[in-house]
């Protein structure tokens, strides 16, 4: 599944940032209106989507992205601490060394992914996109696409969550979902992506075959 762009998502695919947004979104959250997140309900929480979340903690749309951004504003300061997922390193330098494009399209903060690949002495990347809106990855990828007239066949995403997948959809590329990120193998598998993959080993043997 050779590819020439190959997009990655970054929270929860490349970087373990899930238990420091838990702790910051406990932490903030209830100042904008949001109920806490205990330990024992994270696991079921894996298993739903954004919207199903959102309408389960009664989420404000007005307030979600104020939210969103204290959080990451926080978290500038803890991504020395955020672990590496094991592996992605590898992977990411074995696909450069391919003659590919690599970039990244998140929903963080470029200010904390750059940080981020400092620490962890990660300079491959050929770009890297924030998005402030959650639900509005597909803009971003079509803003890309329009940059890089590469077929779209020839474009892969890969990301850990529901709207990696309808995103991709959205526009016609495809979708490779990571099952060690936020949601869960099953709920990916219900959204049909176009692959799943269980380890980094695994993702870098299909982008390399």
């Amino acid at each position: 599944m050779k590819k020439k762009l190959i997009i990655f998502d970054f929270d929860g695919t490349i970087a373990d940032t899930l238990p420091h947004i838990i702790n910051l979104y406990n932490t903030f959250g209830f100042a904008y209106g949001f109920r806490k997140i205990t330990k024992s309900e994270l696991e079921c929480l894996r298993g739903k989507t954004i919207s199903e979340l959102m309408r389960e903690f009664n989420a404000s749309l007005l307030r979600l992205p104020f939210l969103i951004g204290k959080v990451q504003s926080e978290l500038y300061s803890h991504m020395d601490k955020v672990r590496l997922f094991p592996n992605m390193k590898k992977v990411i330098v074995s696909l450069k060394k391919s003659d590919v494009t690599l970039g990244v399209v998140s929903s963080n903060s470029k200010e904390n992914i750059e940080k981020f690949f400092k620490k962890h002495k990660i300079a491959t990347f050929d770009f890297i996109h924030s998005e402030k809106n959650i639900f509005g990855k597909d803009k971003v990828l079509m803003n890309i696409m329009r940059k890089y007239p590469i077929p779209k066949g020839e474009i892969v995403y890969i990301g850990d969550e529901v709207r990696d997948i309808e995103a991709c959809r959205k526009i016609g590329i495809d979708c490779i979902s990571v099952t060690w990120g936020f949601n869960k193998k099953e709920l990916l598998k219900k959204e049909n992506p176009t692959l799943i993959v269980d380890t980094p080993e695994e993702l870098l043997s299909l982008l390399t075959n």
